[in-house]
């Protein structure tokens, strides 16, 4: 068996394609902040985030269509309408704080103000990291790409020829 890699021409076996297409544009991400900090209604994300009002509508839909918000009439006011995070928006969170925790630490070196803590303690987060299955934190020296087929489950062991057979994330 030769080394694997992630078959990068094969997309429509890959994640990451679909996600952008739902997402992956700046002003969804913006979209989806502001959602995520209780906004809701269509003149709300208008005047927070600064947006076109043809560029917030497209988006809104496109959020909508995807899945990731629910648009509905609001229960005081049926003439207006609000959009609020679906579960699959919401299952969003982890990967916003990553990339919020990332443009921190890369972008502007400063950490954002408020900061996001823990309800019950009061406490700031802890960086989001890769975990292995026994809760290890995962750098990329940590990860290999194996065939699915291959994969251990249990309390199967490796040996020194699938050791062998494992192709690191960013090795050659």
């Amino acid at each position: 068996m030769g080394k694997l890699r992630e078959p990068l021409s094969e997309v429509a076996n890959c994640g990451l394609p679909a996600a952008l297409e739902a997402i992956g544009e700046r002003w969804s991400f913006m979209i989806l902040r502001a959602a995520f900090n209780g906004v809701r209604h269509f003149e709300e994300f208008l005047s927070e985030i600064g947006i076109a009002r043809n560029i917030l509508a497209n988006r809104l839909t496109r959020l909508t269509e995807a899945g990731i918000l629910h648009r509905s009439p609001c229960p005081d006011d049926r003439r207006r309408v609000e959009y609020r995070l679906t579960p699959k928006g919401l299952d969003f969170l982890t990967t916003m704080i990553a990339l919020r925790q990332w443009g921190e630490r890369w972008a502007t070196g400063v950490p954002s103000n408020p900061v996001l803590c823990d309800v019950r303690d009061h406490r700031p987060i802890l960086p989001v990291t890769l975990r292995g299955h026994d809760d290890r934190i995962l750098s990329h020296m940590d990860l290999c790409w194996i065939d699915a087929s291959e994969v251990k489950t249990g309390s199967e062991s490796i040996d020194d020829e699938d050791r062998a057979n494992v192709r690191q994330l960013g090795s050659g």
